[in-house]
């Protein structure tokens, strides 16, 4: 498949893709491209976007999907995001259970919504709070970290030989399953384990640990990192948590690897962040997670696993714009499949598919009654719902373009920062600005009129994403930003904005709704909370 699509190839392909979903159909398994430093992700043999929704993680059992289609659809998302925890399909040892997985992929085809099942294994949220009784209860054969002193740490360990081949057998069967009853993928991914790492305890102290520890690192991570000796060695004061990592890595390296070798569907893991300021305090994040300063290890460790991801809940800003931008890597395709889903995370989508992301998902959209706020809503209002579902639907009449449109041409977003201060970057021959709390009409330095704020002004909404699509044309999506076209420095002089059509793409084909000019241009681009997407071409008169 090359990088880049004509628009009837598109078109075809689009075709292909909405026909796939049918149960009788064999289709092409899911898999990622990377090409000059950007990555897609093809379904279906098309590039696709993940407009994603999380489920909280108690809602993995029949009788609560209900709770989740209707949310889904009130966002306009194309995927569900839902854990399979080795406890359910694996209540004795030995014995499997799919009858939730069976019941999930049905209903899945039933609404027409993809999933990407999150493997809730020997770690979630670091615990081993989903894996089976047996395994809770038998700490020889499964064992725990140690801490310094020999006490038992609510983790359990990488170095446990046989919790790995447990966990590996029960991750092969959910693989067997998918390999044999889903051929048309409607798993499109999955999360091998959630959130690895150990808080408070940087590693695993016991017998086993301490004699690895002891040993100079391994050769491939030598490579990766040009460090030699022992882990104290080359690492430092880092050296429990790059041995955690290490550690952690290979352990999902050898559950991916298996499972991948059933059905080779895109598999990646996730990371729990803590504030930029905690990395890297070994006691202050959950150390051997894949966190945004040791990427580099997991990726030596853990070949198999397609890319590393951030769950984010830290709502400022600045913080966020480093995550995506630590995790944004040519050799690291970015995902948001987690982040909060009270109102100041929505404008985030535009952060990400700003800067190329393959997907997003916001957690805890379901009705089953459980919110974990603060980190997240209080509740989901109409207010929450619309902030997602607004940029949602811009872009899901069109996702399939969209996915390869940004994997075909640079792209740039942003959302309102938290000081509500300008953003502006130079594409081509091109200077763009972003500024908020701009009514449609006017500038807010006119005195004369002295107009009162917007109604959004005082609020975290907003954003705007971008793609370049030629020398003097660009798309663009947002809400509640007024977007600016000025000539870069250097450009030619003589600059215009030639046009500017609102309308849509549909299988591959641009459909104008109606020209902007007068008011809707002479002050910028004013996006508000409607679903507007707008192709702009810029020029140069004689």
């Amino acid at each position: 498949m090359h990088r880049v699509f004509g628009l009837a190839a598109m078109a075809l392909l689009f075709s292909l893709a909405t026909a796939a979903q049918s149960a009788d159909v064999v289709t092409s398994l899911p898999r990622l491209e990377r090409g000059d430093g950007r990555h897609a992700l093809l379904v279906d043999d098309a590039p696709f976007l993940i407009l994603g929704a999380q489920a909280n993680n108690a809602v993995n059992y029949p009788t609560m999907l209900d709770t989740v289609w209707p949310v889904l659809d009130e966002i306009h998302a194309n995927t569900l995001e839902i854990p399979v925890a080795w406890q359910q399909i694996e209540p004795v040892e030995g014995k499997f259970d799919f009858s939730y997985l069976d019941t999930l992929l049905k209903q899945a085809r039933e609404h027409d919504k993809r999933v990407i099942l999150l493997w809730f294994g020997t770690w979630k949220n670091t615990g081993y709070g989903y894996t089976p009784d047996w395994v809770k209860l038998d700490s020889k054969r499964f064992p725990r970290m140690k801490t310094k002193e020999g006490k038992d740490h609510d983790v359990l360990s990488p170095h446990g030989a046989q919790t790995m081949a447990a966990d590996r057998t029960a991750f092969v069967k959910l693989m067997e399953y998918l390999r044999d009853h889903d051929a048309q993928n409607s798993v499109i991914m999955v999360q091998v384990e959630n959130e690895t790492g150990s808080y408070r305890v940087p590693r695993d102290y016991g017998a086993e640990g301490n004699r690895l520890f002891a040993k100079p690192i391994p050769e491939p991570l030598s490579r990766a990192t040009g460090k030699r000796g022992t882990w104290a060695r080359a690492f430092g004061d880092q050296a429990d948590r790059a041995f955690n990592s290490w550690y952690m890595a290979a352990y999902v390296e050898e559950v991916a690897r298996a499972g991948k070798a059933i059905k080779a569907l895109p598999m990646y893991v996730n990371a729990s962040l803590a504030g930029p300021s905690n990395v890297p305090d070994p006691t202050g994040v959950a150390s051997g997670g894949p966190q945004q300063d040791v990427l580099d290890i997991w990726k030596a460790a853990a070949p198999s696993v397609d890319f590393q991801a951030p769950d984010i809940y830290d709502a400022k800003s600045a913080n966020v714009v480093q995550y995506l931008d630590k995790y944004a890597r040519p050799d690291n395709a970015l995902m948001v499949p987690e982040i909060g889903n009270s109102l100041p995370f929505a404008r985030y989508f535009y952060e990400a598919i700003g800067r190329g992301a393959i997907g997003f998902a916001p957690f805890g959209m379901d009705r089953s009654g459980y919110f974990n706020y603060p980190l997240g809503a209080k509740a989901l209002d109409d207010e929450v719902i619309g902030a997602f579902a607004l940029p949602y639907a811009m872009v899901g009449s069109m996702m399939r373009d969209w996915a390869h449109l940004s994997y075909a041409h640079p792209t740039w977003g942003r959302a309102k920062p938290d000081d509500g201060s300008a953003v502006s970057a130079i594409m081509g021959n091109w200077k763009i600005t972003g500024e908020w709390d701009q009514w449609q009409f006017g500038m807010k330095e006119w005195k004369a009129f002295a107009a009162e704020p917007p109604p959004a002004a005082a609020e975290p909404v907003g954003g705007f994403a971008l793609i370049h699509l030629a020398a003097d044309e660009f798309l663009l999506i947002g809400d509640h930003v007024r977007v600016t076209f000025e000539p870069a420095p250097g450009s030619p002089p003589n600059a215009i904005m030639l046009r500017v059509e609102e309308g849509r793409f549909e299988q591959g084909t641009w459909q104008m709704k109606r020209i902007w000019n007068g008011d809707q241009t002479d002050y910028g681009l004013n996006l508000t909370d409607r679903l507007q997407v707008l192709k702009i071409t810029m020029g140069h008169y004689r």
